[in-house]
């Protein structure tokens, strides 16, 4: 064998064990660098958790203002490509306007060559007050027992951090970055994002028109075993008003004469759902998707404790008392909930009134293929059908306040392929697959609006009490979640 045989073969081996640098995944070197930082990373989610983000209350607007400003000059700081999109006003209900928070969008490398990915999140937040019962001062991010406490920690800041953070650490290791990233943050998600959607409509072409997926870290965990969320519920949200005399009544002096508003909104309300859960409006379950064998098997796999469930909740007995069952009502099923009376008398002690005007307010979750403008038409006219039997003078009014749709994805896309990997190697465990009750109807728009695929990639722990008292976000996820992060980067730049 000639020497030049040797060292073609030689080379043919070498080549087969050392790839292309730009192929070699340094995992090991992010995830020490990720360890030894995890200080610094605290203590900005402690900077960010003291900034009072409530989207709900005006007063706190200039919170909302300053967490905007924040993000972005931390963006600006890695050297991203930082805008601050102006998003226009909000209307108040006394007619005045008051600024919407901007939008913070950045961007990090312009590679034609590269995959390009758009990080989702925001960063303000549900009110909070230590005297709702909070065991700690709600602002300021409280380190207990490997737990982190504070309004906003893990809905939705320390995810929104991580991705950040991931970045950075790609950055400071000079490990070139092995997708295009783009964050799209806003400061509205708790109160239905005014304004997103007629941004998102407006950047359809330019800044969305290179992005190749999208990515939402706004959900958590089912159990104790990381996940991958493939589907959230809609909602549609009722007003049932029942109008009767011009005011309130005194019950002594004409109960038994007038026919009352409250006694018929009560009894058309007792017609939407049965004791056992089903659904008594004509034509929603028929619109519902059937549960297949392998949705079944699925549901099957997923870790989940019924008993520690219930315990959490506090009741004695769930409307089933299987898993399967209770998981797809719980995520592809809809449900219809009675939230409550405006009008009715509701105060502590005793007040004998009939009241004069009283409004419902209901709602019914959404799920494929199910579509709310028909879900609309079908509660107003079933509604109508009952209280048209009850043969009342009293009028009633059926309005439909909002209608997001749910959102499904595919989980053999190339996508959750790519998380199932990322999963493994930091975590050594298969993701479990999972859906969400709730609605979180952006990844509805950006499916309809941009036609971009979209992953749901939670770090959030199933017992973080989101929109709850202590709320919390655990080191643990935090830390290990910037890890998986940084691997999904990786395992999506290896997609075709």
């Amino acid at each position: 064998m000639t020497i030049w045989q040797l060292s073609s073969m030689l080379l043919v081996v070498i080549s087969s064990v050392s790839p292309h640098p730009h192929h070699l995944f340094e995992y090991d070197e992010l995830s020490q660098y990720v360890d030894s930082h995890q200080e610094e990373y605290v203590q900005t989610l402690r900077d960010w958790v003291a900034v009072e983000s409530d989207s709900s209350d005006v007063l706190r607007r200039p919170d909302c203002h300053r967490m905007m400003d924040m993000t972005a000059e931390k963006l600006q700081a890695m050297g991203g490509k930082v805008e601050l999109v102006d998003i226009g006003v909000q209307e108040l209900p006394d007619g005045k306007t008051v600024a919407l928070p901007k939008v913070v969008t950045a961007q990090f490398g312009s590679d034609p060559s590269k995959k390009t990915v758009c990080v989702y999140g925001h960063v303000d937040v549900q009110p909070a007050k230590l005297e709702d019962g909070w065991a700690t001062e709600p602002y300021n991010l409280t380190d207990i027992n490997g737990n982190l406490y504070g309004r906003g920690a893990s809905d939705n800041k320390a995810p929104v951090l991580a991705w950040i953070h991931t970045v950075e650490v790609y950055q400071a290791l000079s490990i070139d970055l092995p997708v295009n990233v783009k964050f799209l943050i806003e400061g509205m998600e708790e109160t239905g994002s005014n304004g997103l959607d007629a941004m998102i409509v407006a950047q359809k072409d330019t800044f969305f028109s290179d992005v190749d997926y999208i990515i939402i870290s706004d959900c958590g965990w089912l159990s104790r075993r990381p996940a991958l969320t493939y589907g959230t519920r809609g909602n549609c949200y009722f007003f049932a008003e029942v109008e009767g005399p011009k005011q309130d009544l005194h019950s002594g002096v004409y109960g038994g004469t007038v026919i009352e508003p409250m006694t018929d909104l009560i009894g058309i309300l007792d017609t939407l759902i049965s004791p056992s859960g089903k659904i008594l409006i004509p034509g929603i379950r028929e619109a519902v998707a059937s549960l297949s064998d392998e949705e079944w098997k699925m549901y099957q796999d997923i870790e989940f404790d019924i008993e520690s469930f219930k315990s959490k909740i506090g009741v004695s007995q769930l409307m089933y008392s299987n898993k399967v069952d209770l998981l797809a009502h719980r995520w592809r099923y809809p449900t219809v909930t009675i939230h409550g009376i405006e009008g009715a008398f509701s105060g502590p002690g005793s007040k004998t009134v009939i009241p004069a005007k009283v409004i419902a307010k209901f709602s019914i979750r959404q799920v494929p293929n199910m579509d709310p403008a028909v879900v609309k038409k079908q509660v107003t006219d079933y509604l109508c059908s009952v209280f048209a039997k009850r043969k009342s003078p009293n009028k009633l009014k059926v309005t439909m306040i909002i209608g997001a749709k749910p959102w499904l994805a595919d989980t053999k896309h190339p996508l959750y392929e790519a998380g199932k990997a990322a999963v493994k190697r930091v975590f050594n465990v298969e993701p479990d697959l999972i859906r969400e009750g709730g609605t979180i109807p952006i990844a509805k728009t950006f499916e309809d609006v941009t036609g971009k695929s979209i992953i749901m990639m939670p770090i959030g722990g199933f017992d973080d009490g989101l929109h709850s008292q202590n709320e919390k976000m655990s080191r643990y996820n935090y830390i290990e979640g910037t890890k998986l992060f940084a691997a999904y980067f990786y395992e999506l730049s290896l997609l075709k």
